[in-house]
């Protein structure tokens, strides 16, 4: 571990130490401005026997830490603004001389308001198993247990494509065979960043940046991206639903599960948020100089204005479910949470024959098994239900096209049409008896009209 650590930057270290203690379960981990040796104190906060404090860590990339430092930190701590309880660590990559751990001590016994803790690089080593920490690297590897839900445990897994298969007429949910079902388990990082950034020129301030950022992350391996906007907003709404990722039981309610490795540490993902959040955060304001000149700047926070408060990983649930209807197979992809979804691919809501993922309505033709659209769906003629162009039988009867399911139904009402009387017939092709009732009423009115008799 110390050969590790002595190969960090005193900046690097204190990076590091950040990520080690947010493992460690203290909240609101940040580093705090700089002060005038350049040097970077940790400030967070922990929850003891229901009550929160604060703790100010002093990072010290030496061989050894005397009781100056820990005086130092001492004071530090006692002014430091904060209402409640407050403590001190010092951690050291190396270790502390007597009259620095006789001083720590020393407050422990006299029951002091301001405790130090003193950390060195056997401790360190210790919480590097702890919390998963690769000694060959420096890095924090992301060791996650925790999923989105993949399901809706009060409707079951197949509830998706059943609210999809409602929208289709002709098509009833308790008809459906069991859809297969795949789920893939892909890495997120809940990002939580806090800017403070003041930007000033010779006239004084001319703008601030301040807030918090929430970043959502694909931590697929490649290159991270923040998650679309329909997938932030799903997780983001989530992400206090978090269950256990138990893969046997995950086995048996799926067909089939994959559950994705992270891509990359948490160090690498926390500085890729930080420049992110640079980005986001960069303004470009225009100020008036004391000589009545119009300036324009650009104001882009540093790396040390930006403190990640919190990485969080978590797995989001993808899940393909594929129906199977006569001839037809229906995907039905999306992202799962809870009862909440964001749909990937709807192929229930397309035409099998024109592939039009428009249309208003979708109609279901039991003949083949196909969905389509309103202008690939027709009545049978003898049933007087839905078949679709792509497998209907078509024939001409009295001028009309007539719609069968196939060559029996067809042959069946060609027998029937022979037998129709005249007046049936034309009822067969309504517009056409229409203009043939339309005519024969114009030839009367020429007719009458021609006697005289209009």
């Amino acid at each position: 571990m110390v050969e590790l650590l002595d190969d960090l930057s005193g900046f690097e270290f204190e990076d590091l130490m950040e990520d080690v203690f947010r493992n460690l379960g203290y909240e609101n981990v940040r580093q705090s401005t700089k002060t005038g040796d350049e040097g970077r104190d940790i400030v967070m906060e922990e929850v003891l026997d229901g009550q929160r404090q604060a703790v100010v860590v002093e990072c010290k990339h030496t061989d050894s830490v005397g009781r100056p430092v820990v005086q130092k930190l001492h004071s530090a701590v006692a002014t430091h603004d904060y209402d409640g309880p407050k403590r001190g660590i010092v951690v050291t990559t190396g270790t502390f001389t007597g009259p620095a751990e006789g001083y720590a001590a020393q407050l422990r016994t006299n029951g002091d308001p301001h405790p130090i803790e003193l950390l060195d690089g056997t401790d360190l080593r210790e919480f590097g198993e702890e919390i998963g920490l690769d000694l060959y690297n420096g890095r924090i590897e992301i060791l996650c247990d925790e999923t989105l839900r993949p399901y809706d445990p009060s409707r079951g897994v197949r509830a998706p494509v059943e609210d999809a298969v409602r929208e289709v007429e002709n098509l009833d949910t308790r008809d459906l065979p069991t859809p297969t079902a795949v789920a893939d388990f892909r890495p997120i990082v809940q990002v939580t960043a806090e800017v403070d950034a003041t930007f000033e020129t010779s006239v004084g301030v001319v703008h601030r940046e301040q807030g918090t950022d929430r970043l959502v992350v694909a931590a697929d391996r490649g290159h991270p991206t923040v998650a679309d906007g329909q997938v932030e907003r799903l997780v983001t709404n989530n992400f206090g639903q978090r269950v256990d990722l138990d893969e046997d039981r995950l086995g048996e309610t799926f067909d089939e599960i994959e559950v994705h490795r992270f891509g990359q540490t948490e160090t690498e993902y926390k500085d890729w948020a930080v420049e992110r959040v640079r980005e986001r955060r960069t303004r470009t304001v225009q100020y008036t100089g004391d000589n009545n000149v119009t300036y324009t700047k650009t104001c882009e926070p540093t790396r040390s204005a930006v403190s990640i408060r919190a990485i969080e990983p978590v797995y989001l649930p993808r899940v393909r479910q594929t129906i199977s209807l006569g001839e037809y197979s229906y995907p039905y992809e999306y992202y799962n949470a809870g009862p909440s979804r964001t749909t990937v691919e709807n192929g229930i809501h397309r035409c099998v024959q024109c592939g039009d993922e428009t249309a208003s309505t979708y109609t279901y033709c039991a003949n083949c098994g196909s969905i389509n659209c309103p202008s690939h769906i027709e009545t049978e003629r003898l049933e007087g239900t839905p078949v679709c162009t792509g497998c209907a039988v078509a024939e001409r009867f009295m001028l009309a096209t007539k719609y069968f399911y196939d060559r029996e139904n067809r042959d069946r009402f060609r027998e029937q049409y022979e037998r129709m009387p005249v007046h049936e017939k034309l009822l067969e092709n309504v517009p056409l008896a229409g203009g043939a009732v339309l005519a024969v009423l114009l030839t009367l009115v020429f007719v009458l009209a021609s006697a005289g008799l209009l």
